[in-house]
């Protein structure tokens, strides 16, 4: 065999080995991951609010919960209780965070402008030191499977920053894959909302003796 004969077939055996390895390596970087809500059972499930509750009248600067207590009223487990968190109207429809509009002004690099701006750690069930409800959509909050006549009171923590009237909406879902849908008793949709206006007058506060500024409420 001659010399170019040779190199040939070795540069073909070499690209031959780096498309293998290259396909290989893009299966392993994704190609069988499972997109969220991957076999979750198709179905209605009912839940009910059991509790809802955010302060109607805030004042900037403000620190607030919002608690929301779901109760799975049917006869199996939920296979995730998902909670999506928005502002009402178009401004907060096109926001891509829960607690923010979005500025209508073209070419802004920075759009999104918080109402709220929520403490970190949270959403989380109530009791828990930290949240693990982040999901891949940040309006959307995964608090995991929920057993026949079992109740998951979640927390938000935020902090008014933005003087105004708004309406805070939440949808609750069985699933993140959309085929496992949480329904109310009767049957509708499980979804509920706050009107909340925003004062700019800043909360009175005093110092604790631990040295604390609270806020003081009539």
């Amino acid at each position: 065999m001659d010399s170019d004969s040779r190199r040939r077939r070795l540069r073909a055996a070499g690209t031959g080995a780096l498309v293998v390895a290259l396909t290989a390596l893009l299966g392993a970087c994704g190609g069988s991951e499972e997109p969220q809500g991957a076999g979750e059972r198709a179905g209605d499930y009912p839940v009910r609010a059991v509790d809802a509750q955010f302060p109607s009248r805030q004042k900037l600067a403000q620190t607030s919960l919002m608690r929301l207590a779901l109760r799975n009223v049917g006869e199996e487990r939920i296979p995730a209780l998902v909670v999506s968190v928005g502002i009402a109207g178009v401004e907060g429809e096109r926001s891509v965070q829960p607690f923010s509009i979005r500025d209508p002004q073209p070419d802004l690099s920075l759009p999104y402008r918080p109402v709220w701006v929520l403490e970190e750690g949270y959403p989380r069930e109530a009791g828990a030191r930290d949240s693990s409800a982040e999901t891949s959509d940040q309006r959307t909050f995964d608090f995991g499977p929920l057993d026949a006549g079992e109740t998951t009171e979640a927390v938000w923590k935020a902090t008014a920053v933005r003087a105004g009237d708004f309406e805070l909406r939440y949808r609750v879902e069985a699933g993140l894959g959309g085929e496992a849908r949480a329904v109310s008793p009767g049957g509708g949709p499980v979804r509920g909302s706050f009107p909340v206006r925003v004062s700019a007058e800043p909360p009175e506060t005093r110092v604790n003796d631990r040295g604390e500024v609270v806020i003081i409420r009539p």
